[in-house]
């Protein structure tokens, strides 16, 4: 009865809510069934309900190698690297601009930094390749410094840091959005106190905007933790592409399964290795949204 009183007393709002909640549904939920295909010897032929059943054998295969381990771990080490960097300078950025003076400096900045998230993974691809191959930009001007060129494509232990950095710089300005949009929420009595008191700009910063929109930043590391063993496809595989020099720090468990995929025409295998991606996102997400409840319950997801 208490379902149906709510729902009669807010039907708009959960009216509202229909066309998402079909969204979801249809390439969200529906897409699940596809998980059986794990403990199959699918076959497109027989499709779902007719393959024979194959029980724990692709997760055998999978986990029977070492590979599991590396790309495991690049999946983490990565997407750890860029959730750290990626909010931490999305958040000095909204600091900047919110403290800059000139109101069309702030939008000319706002209109820069998030011009990048709107430039596809292939056109940036294209774009690092003019600057770091053999013969680009980069090793140009390393030449034109008496420096000796690098081959960047060749070096693995360099990538993690190329790759954050390309992350940083594609997406902080979008994150830097939505804690500018948090900041504005503040009230301007806070600050009107701290400068009566002689605070300076740094410690407004520190002790009055930070604590403010401590919330924003626990949930957005909570939804990047949710990801972390999501490796980003279009990123890695659009850069990197079939570069296997490369793998030993750059492969993750996306491109894993794609080429598992693509090269070996093994469905199950693949499917196996999405669902042990998926049970693994869904325990660390449930782990650290338990630690942010504990320490903030308001910021908690669930």
């Amino acid at each position: 009865m208490g379902f149906i009183r709510e729902l009669t007393k807010n039907r708009q709002l959960y009216a509202l809510a229909i066309p998402g909640i079909v969204f979801l549904a249809l390439f969200s939920y529906i897409p699940m069934v596809g998980h059986l295909i794990a403990f199959q010897r699918f076959q497109p032929v027989k499709g779902i309900w007719g393959s024979d059943w194959s029980g724990l054998a692709n997760f055998e295969f999978f986990f029977g190698g070492q590979d599991w381990l590396r790309v495991t771990f690049n999946t983490v080490y990565l997407n750890a690297l860029f959730l750290v960097f990626g909010i931490g300078a999305a958040l000095l950025l909204a600091i900047f601009i919110n403290e800059a003076g000139s109101v069309l400096l702030r939008k000319l900045s706002q209109s820069l930094i998030f011009l990048p998230y709107f430039i596809s993974w292939l056109v940036v691809s294209l774009m690092m390749l003019a600057f770091m191959s053999s013969d680009g930009l980069l090793n140009d001007w390393l030449g034109r410094l008496g420096l000796e060129g690098v081959n960047w494509y060749q070096n693995a232990k360099l990538w993690p840091f190329i790759l954050t950095v390309v992350y940083v710089w594609k997406f902080s300005g979008y994150y830097s959005i939505i804690f500018m949009a948090a900041i504005v929420g503040i009230p301007n009595d806070y600050y009107e106190s701290a400068r009566i008191d002689g605070a300076t700009r740094l410690q407004q910063i520190v002790y009055i905007t930070i604590p403010s929109i401590r919330s924003v930043i626990v949930v957005l590391t909570l939804l990047g933790v949710g990801r972390i063993f999501f490796g980003d496809f279009g990123m890695i595989y659009g850069i990197i592409g079939d570069n296997s020099i490369l793998y030993p720090t750059t492969d993750v468990i996306d491109t894993y399964s794609f080429r598992a995929l693509r090269q070996l025409g093994n469905f199950g295998m693949s499917s196996a290795v999405v669902v042990y991606q998926s049970i693994m996102g869904l325990a660390t997400i449930l782990l650290f949204n338990r630690l942010a409840r504990r320490i903030d319950p308001d910021s908690k997801l669930f």
